[in-house]
């Protein structure tokens, strides 16, 4: 028999594709089989022990640009951290009290979360809640991307996407953990001097939307052993062009689909458009590779879970080793989310973006009182009896300044015949 616990569910989101809709409410988490670790993220003084990581999947999902998504409303989050409350039958590898991070398939943002135990780690000594959601996805998501599969060796050059982000940073981090290799960085040039001030990993720091190949061939005329790209679209061209022989080309995103605030059918189509078919014959006579990678699809629909445990305890130990260390841009109250979302979808973070429920939210400007109907109050009415007093009252006014200057009037003139007589009398004289 499994429990039920009652959780407060702390993002939710409503509407179809593009929603914008997110609210706050209670839901109820079953231990069941396939759910067997119950993690908790907050005591029950209300002291928080939890962060959650913000990904541009959940951008993606939000604007409803994702691949098979669930029927709303939904709870939002693919990553968080916290202490596990409660353990289903048949589960060894974990205990209650554990300090865990979770990469469950949705329903991650809540103060109360059932997560199938492939989906749990445990947290390394001296690791804290912000530090496992600024480190699990990015880094795990790096390290399969440079080692699993680009096959990263000592002296290989190697360009990322998009450098200033979170898995950006991973990247160039882990990429130096390997001797000799150099990086190459593309991200908006606002960016540059922050990252170049932040212990930056990069090397080469390019500018996004510039002829960066040509940068690239200035100092390396042959081009890189590895291109990491998380755009899609026409960069997958420039990428693949830049590639030396046995060179390997990744894709791990398309976030040039994003452009609105809502989903779009043209950005979509015009990144598929974009893209030059490669027939394999091509790959064969230039000696090239090329190779994706989707995090979600390897863990819920390729049950490859063993392969990210191992890439989580590989970085959890060089996180140990003090060979990496996550940059985190900014955290955030729950409230404040729809903010956070906006300022990764203008691509303005460095580093990872957190949500932290115990901040206080940001102070909201004062808006005008609206009425049942939504519109701004106007001033009520004035009664007919309110609006002839008012009319008397100013025609009283009115007269009395007319008598006024009446009196005015007559003095002037009674003045003005007395000094002509003054003036006959002298002149008869």
């Amino acid at each position: 028999m499994f429990d039920v616990a009652f959780g407060r569910v702390l993002v939710m989101l409503h509407g179809g594709a593009g929603a914008r809709c997110m609210t706050w409410r209670r839901d109820a988490r079953r231990l069941t089989k396939s759910n067997p670790c119950l993690i908790n993220f907050s005591t029950p003084p209300g002291r928080w022990l939890i962060h959650f990581g913000l990904n541009f999947q959940d951008l993606i999902v939000r604007q409803g640009a994702i691949d098979s998504p669930p029927k709303t409303p939904f709870i939002l989050g693919f990553e968080c951290a916290g202490e596990i409350e409660q353990v289903g039958e048949g589960v060894t590898d974990f205990k209650v009290g554990d300090q865990v991070v979770a990469l469950p398939e949705y329903k991650a943002w809540a103060e109360l979360v059932a997560v199938p135990a492939q989906y749990v780690y445990v947290l390394p000594e001296g690791m804290s809640a912000l530090d496992a959601v600024a480190i699990t996805t990015n880094y795990v998501v790096a390290y399969l991307l440079l080692f699993e599969m680009a096959n990263l060796t000592p002296g290989k050059s190697l360009l990322v996407h998009s450098a200033g982000g979170g898995v950006g940073q991973a990247v160039a981090q882990l990429a130096k953990t390997v001797e000799n290799v150099t990086v190459y960085g593309v991200c908006s040039k606002s960016k540059h001097e922050a990252l170049k001030a932040n212990n930056n990993n990069i090397d080469h720091l390019l500018e996004r939307g510039s002829d960066y190949t040509s940068e690239v061939r200035k100092s390396s005329p042959d081009g890189v052993d590895i291109v990491l790209d998380c755009l899609c679209g026409e960069e997958c061209n420039r990428g693949y062009s830049l590639l030396k022989p046995m060179g390997r080309y990744i894709l791990y995103g398309s976030s040039n689909i994003v452009t609105g605030e809502t989903k779009s059918f043209f950005s979509a189509a015009r990144a598929w458009w974009q893209v030059d078919k490669v027939s394999p014959i091509k790959l064969f006579d230039e000696n090239k590779s090329l190779a994706g990678l989707n995090l979600r699809h390897l863990l819920f629909q390729h049950a490859r879970g063993d392969t990210v445990r191992r890439a989580v305890d590989r970085v959890f130990a060089l996180w140990k080793q003090g060979q990496v260390k996550p940059l985190v841009d900014s955290t955030w109250a729950l409230e404040d989310v729809g903010e956070a979302m906006q300022k990764m979808h203008d691509r303005k973070n460095i580093g990872k973006l957190v949500l932290d429920p115990s901040l206080e939210p940001k102070p909201k400007p004062a808006t005008p009182a609206k009425g049942k109907s939504g519109k701004e109050k106007k001033p009520a009415k004035e009664s007919s009896e309110e609006k002839k007093d008012k009319e008397s009252k100013e025609e009283e006014k009115k007269n009395e300044n007319g008598d006024k200057n009446g009196e005015e009037v007559t003095n002037g003139s009674d003045e003005e015949s007395k000094e002509k007589e003054k003036e006959k009398e002298k002149e008869s004289s």
